[in-house]
């Protein structure tokens, strides 16, 4: 049984549950955390910029727009999520370098690949609310992802 299937059980209607769009491409599959939040399109400047930070075991929200044009995580920029302590993230967008962050020690789920990089423009929000997937992910809330899907709650879900 699935973390999520037991939380979900368990908790009912106190978290809220992301619409089952994603497809995994981390290393790992199970990963949770804190909430830190990204809102951008096709530039992917304020994730690098949060990434370069200590992460914690937070898991980056990203909003891009749902975009299929752009991919706003490769592999360098995940192999800095992980050296800085990141759990994971979840891209309402692409990535791109799929095999090669595959392998690393990583939560990502995103909507798709694609081989194009972002513009670097700086343009874009951080730790603002973003919604898409049914859920409004804020930061600083909770949240836990397995391969039945994302959970989030205003508690702490990792320690239960």
């Amino acid at each position: 049984v699935s973390t999520q299937s037991t939380w979900g059980d368990t908790f009912g209607d106190k978290l809220a549950y992301a619409e089952p769009l994603f497809r995994d491409y981390g290393g790992v599959t199970h990963f949770s955390g804190k909430i830190a939040t990204v809102k951008c399109h096709e530039d992917n400047s304020m994730v690098k910029q949060a990434f370069d930070e200590p992460g914690h075991g937070r898991v980056l929200v990203i909003d891009a727009g749902g975009s299929l044009r752009r991919a706003v995580i490769g592999d360098m920029i995940a192999k800095k999520a992980v050296d800085n302590g990141w759990a994971g993230a979840v891209v309402f967008g692409c990535i791109r370098d799929s095999e090669e962050i595959a392998k690393m020690p990583f939560g990502l789920k995103a909507l798709n690949t694609h081989p194009r990089k972002t513009e670097k423009r700086n343009v874009g929000d951080r730790e603002v609310p973003v919604t898409f997937a049914g859920v409004t992910f804020r930061p600083g809330h909770s949240l836990c992802a397995d391969k039945d899907g994302i959970v989030v709650a205003e508690f702490e879900l990792s320690k239960l």
